[in-house]
């Protein structure tokens, strides 16, 4: 055995064996939110007679901690709830269920309340720097149409940067858009955009919280080189019937909620639509007046208690989006998604949770319209077995371990026509499906006062199954070869071991030094030759010539709390070594292409940096300033004759400036300010004449930038006179308030008069008001 291998056995046997030999009771239960049952992730229970002694809710709300036999005060909390205290005498197991009130609901309360004490989670805990966000406290932020987005609200966090002028994805930490995993209720989604990129899928309404792992990722997780962002929908208020929505400018949600039994099941539907195309129809072009242009989504979620120790869940999303211009063209996609979930308390110490997941998403793109139309479908679907344990082994032990198995069906593409009159009338490239596995352990430790540890290994492997064709290709790309594979023939199998640790040390209750290190394997590739990610994007499976995309990342941060925990700042610097990236040849052709694996170059990549942030969470004045410094570069040997070129996502300097204000009761104020260096991208250099057409010349790739990117967001929310049982607000914002012409795409033509090449800069958006109306029957 290898020394680094014994040295983490070592590690892991001692997280295992660390038990006092005093006689032990444990308490369990569940925290929960007082006003509508919602399970509280994250919440803690802290032991007032013992130092950095206790528990935090798993994202089911459900707690366990073994202390010895005595009498203790616990103090059970979460941020933006009063605290709870409770004195207990222990001599045997308990089952505590505790429901946590915001200030407002403390007289309906029956237990002894007292003040929360400070959070200072950030410095103590031993994840690296995890995002969260609840989207209660980020509905006042300016957004473009003023629809609320929490993957908007993400990109204005140091790591993350966003795709573009009205792009839903995102970059984290150097890594491209197909490198995060993307998760509703454990289900994956693979396209989060809606309209063009300009709102995402995630209806805010139906959301409950949203975390975003950028360095020490949990073994739980994988399938990604970057990043996770799991997010979680609500369950629906199991006390009473709510109604709540908005009107805005452009789009319209409503959301209903109650109990099926109260206090022990409840759901949740969450629908919202566009109407934008009802706002082209009025226009006096027959070219405009015609065209298609909206989405739409729903959400929906039920759960009930079966008895103390059984909870069932079941959720689902839809949504979709079309696009037609005029009877020219057009296309639309969409994502559906279901979870099948059961929660089991095993026993006091041990969590269970089976899920059972299905994912899809699909998009058609079609030239013409009628008798006189064609067009292309394709499809990635997903069915999914997931198994998690949550094994609460003592006060400074919480091992989680578990596996999934998840069977893909990839569809590159079907080209359908209307009549036979274009010599088809459908042509469809060979499926594949494949098999992917995952199996995790992962031991969450505390020693002394001091550390924190965190460290798992996961084992994933990858099966591309038959029936189906591999192909050889040569240096250039040329076929050379084929064989053909039966139904159920193992085509190729790819595997690898992803150690995951996490570690900090507490310096003072208010300053902290974490170190992290993961390794993320990714057998799923999405192929896009554009700017930016778009619908129509590939995605190819590992293969006998596509090899799955490693990374390796290390991350070192430093974490101070002052002012009694009213202001957190946070210096993270990491360096992350990608494997087998994926590029593609000049003039590459992606869409319905069979041989699309002879387009594809291989190669290394590098991104590294240090991120800033301020923050200051208290008070009527809160927001952040957060400043990151970084590069992400690529080396092929295809490519600038092997010489490192930047990534699209190469931004050096990244700025986020975020501002909240409570004016009074009824005026809330807020800002925000961006800036990041332009994007890298690949310009001509020259250009030349055949048989009388104007052809481009590149050199190197990405050698040119995109100009700097800059603008400022202004918001007023306004709420009314609340009642007992209705309260509203209007939501006033301004998108780009000082009128910045920001770069989309830049194009190149002749100019008609002097014959000189000119370059011509479109923008998607100047100055732009929105209104939203809110409300809510409680």
């Amino acid at each position: 055995m290898k020394k680094g291998h014994a040295l983490f056995l070592l590690a892991f046997l001692l997280g295992m064996t660390s038990f006092s030999f005093a006689q032990k009771f444990t308490i369990s239960g569940s925290i929960t939110d007082a006003s509508n049952g919602e399970d509280l992730f994250g919440a803690s229970v802290i032991v007032k007679e013992l130092e950095n002694t206790g528990a935090s809710t798993n994202v089911y709300g459900f707690y366990s901690l073994s202390l010895p036999q005595g009498n203790y005060t616990l103090i059970y909390r979460a941020q933006g709830y009063d605290a709870v205290l409770k004195e207990i005498a222990l001599d045997s197991n308990l089952t505590i269920n505790v429901q946590l009130a915001v200030p407002s609901e403390v007289q309906e309360m029956e237990e002894v309340v007292i003040q929360a004490e400070r959070d200072n989670a950030n410095v103590t805990g031993a994840q690296m720097n995890v995002t969260t966000l609840d989207p209660k406290d980020i509905e006042t932020l300016p957004v473009l149409f003023g629809e609320k987005d929490v993957m908007k609200t993400l990109q204005l966090t140091p790591g993350v940067k966003g795709a573009g002028e009205g792009n839903a994805g995102f970059y984290v930490r150097g890594g491209g858009t197909d490198q995060n995993l993307i998760l509703l209720d454990e289900s994956t989604v693979y396209n989060a955009s809606h309209l063009l990129g300009f709102f995402s899928v995630f209806n805010s309404d139906a959301i409950k919280d949203v975390s975003l792992y950028k360095a020490g990722i949990p073994a739980k997780y994988g399938g990604r080189a970057s990043s996770v962002m799991d997010v979680v929908m609500r369950d629906g208020n199991n006390k009473k019937f709510q109604a709540s929505g908005g009107l805005g400018l452009i789009s319209s949600r409503l959301t209903l909620e109650a109990p099926i039994v109260k206090e022990k099941g409840s759901f949740i539907v969450s629908g919202r639509r566009s109407y934008l195309d009802m706002f082209l129809k009025l226009s006096n072009d027959p070219q405009i007046n015609s065209t298609s242009l909206y989405f739409y989504d729903l959400n929906a979620k039920a759960n009930y208690k079966i008895n103390d120790k059984n909870r069932v869940f079941l959720s689902g999303y839809f949504g979709k989006d079309v696009f037609g211009f005029a009877k020219e063209f057009g296309f639309d996609w969409g994502n559906a998604t279901g979870t099948m979930r059961w929660n089991h308390v095993v026993n006091d110490k041990l969590f269970s949770n089976t899920s059972l997941v299905f994912s899809n998403f699909n998009y058609q793109f079609t030239i013409g319209q009628g008798d006189e139309s064609f067009g292309v479908v394709s499809s990635i679907q997903d069915y999914n077995l997931k198994q998690d344990f949550s094994y609460f082994i003592n006060k400074n032990n919480t091992m989680m371990f578990g596996f999934n198995a998840m069977h893909h069906t990839f569809k590159p593409g079907r080209l359908e026509a209307s009549t036979d009159d274009f010599g088809f009338n459908q042509i469809e490239l060979d499926p594949r499906k494949a098999l992917e596995i995952g199996v995790y352990v992962q031991n969450e430790q505390k020693i002394g006062n001091r550390w924190s540890l965190m460290y798992g290994l996961r084992y994933s492997g990858f099966n591309l199954i038959g029936a189906g064709t591999a192909y050889e290709f040569d240096e250039v790309g040329d076929l050379i070869g084929q064989r053909q594979y039966k139904s159920g023939e193992s085509m190729a199998y790819h595997q690898g071991l992803e150690p995951r640790f996490s570690a900090s040390f507490i310096l003072t209750e208010s300053n902290s030094i974490k170190f992290g290190y993961n390794r993320n394997f990714q057998y799923i590739h999405q192929l896009s030759n554009a700017t930016t990610s778009s619908p129509t994007d590939v995605y190819v499976p590992s293969s006998n010539n596509v090899k799955p995309q490693i990374a390796d990342q290390v991350a070192l941060g430093y974490y101070h709390n002052f002012r009694k925990n009213m202001y957190q700042t946070s210096v993270e610097t990491y360096y992350k070594a990608l494997g087998n990236q994926i590029d593609y040849r000049p003039g590459a052709s992606l869409i319905f292409n069979e041989l699309v694996e002879g387009e594809l170059v291989y190669g290394d990549g590098q991104a590294y940096g240090v991120e800033f942030q301020l923050k200051k969470v208290k008070g009527k004045f809160t927001g952040w300033i957060s400043y990151t410094l970084s590069r992400s570069l690529r080396q092929f040997d295809d490519i600038n004759n092997g010489k490192k070129f930047s990534a699209r996502q190469d931004r050096i300097h990244d700025i986020s400036i975020v501002m909240m204000y409570k004016l009074n009761d009824k005026i809330a104020l807020s800002g925000s300010f961006v800036y990041y260096t332009g994007d890298a991208v690949t310009f001509p250099y020259a250009k030349y004449e055949i048989e009388g057409y104007t052809v481009g010349y590149y050199e190197e790739r990405n050698s040119y930038r995109m100009p700097d990117y800059h603008r400022l967001d202004l918001g007023l929310t306004w709420y009314f006179k609340e009642r007992k049982k209705f309260d509203h607000n209007l939501n006033i914002s301004v998108y780009n308030v000082y009128n910045r012409e920001n770069a989309y795409a830049i194009t190149f033509r002749e100019n008609a008069d002097t014959g000189a090449t000119e370059a011509v800069q479109t923008t998607l958006f100047k100055i732009v008001p929105a209104v939203t109306y809110n409300f809510k029957f409680k």
